[in-house]
């Protein structure tokens, strides 16, 4: 997946670091993918659990700061398995995509399901609730970053390139996926649409990481 080349024209203790471009390249992308995705879900389940809260200040920061929890939660897991299964991070890490897009698949059903039962129910009680039905997916999406990155900084030793370029890449991919949400799918496809792509993105980053990196396994 990634090179180290070792320049004997510099000082033994300097090592040139190079990265196979298409190997990159797709690493980029994969997770580019995931970031779309991640921001399609985070649009549909906002729209649907607006149902469960009502539409007004305190239910968007409720929602904002479940999601932001569960990612957090995500992070410090993520960064477990990394350490924990150093030679199976691609492997987890495509575990976690096919995860991800099972609980899109049936999102909106386990939402709407759900929220037709306790909606009458009090506010702490549905914050509750609301955390431990997207408890999964959202410690799925927060530990994507981690795993990957403590992959990259292995093969690369180099912590502020792994870190930031996959950063990027992530936040470009949810800026893009914010924007073709609000101003494409959604008004084209409904919610339905957004999360049947949003799934689509993270079946294909699953299999095709695993494909492609399976000799990281």
């Amino acid at each position: 997946m990634l090179e180290i080349v070792k320049n004997k024209s510099y000082p033994p203790a300097i090592e040139i670091v190079t990265i196979s471009r298409s190997s990159l390249a797709l690493t980029s992308v994969l997770f580019f993918g995931s970031g779309v995705a991640a921001l399609l879900y985070q649009m549909a389940w906002q729209r649907m659990l607006f149902g469960w809260y009502g539409v007004d200040l305190d239910s968007v920061s409720a929602i904002v700061s479940i999601f932001m929890l569960g990612l957090g939660l995500g992070a410090v897991t993520g960064g477990w398995l990394a350490d924990r299964f150093q030679r199976h991070r691609i492997f987890i890490f495509a575990l976690i995509e096919l995860t991800i897009a099972i609980f899109g698949i049936f999102s909106l059903d386990v939402i709407d399901s759900i929220g037709s039962r306790f909606v009458a129910s009090s506010l702490p009680y549905i914050i509750i609730l609301t955390f431990v039905v997207f408890i999964i997916p959202t410690c799925a999406m927060g530990a994507t970053l981690p795993v990957l990155v403590t992959e990259l900084v292995a093969r690369t030793h180099n912590v502020g390139f792994s870190t930031g370029s996959l950063y990027f890449v992530n936040t470009l991919g949810a800026a893009v996926g914010a924007f073709a949400a609000g101003f494409i799918l959604l008004p084209r496809g409904g919610l339905d649409g957004l999360v049947t792509i949003a799934a689509a993105l993270n079946f294909s980053v699953s299999a095709v990481a695993y494909v492609a990196f399976r000799r990281s396994l």
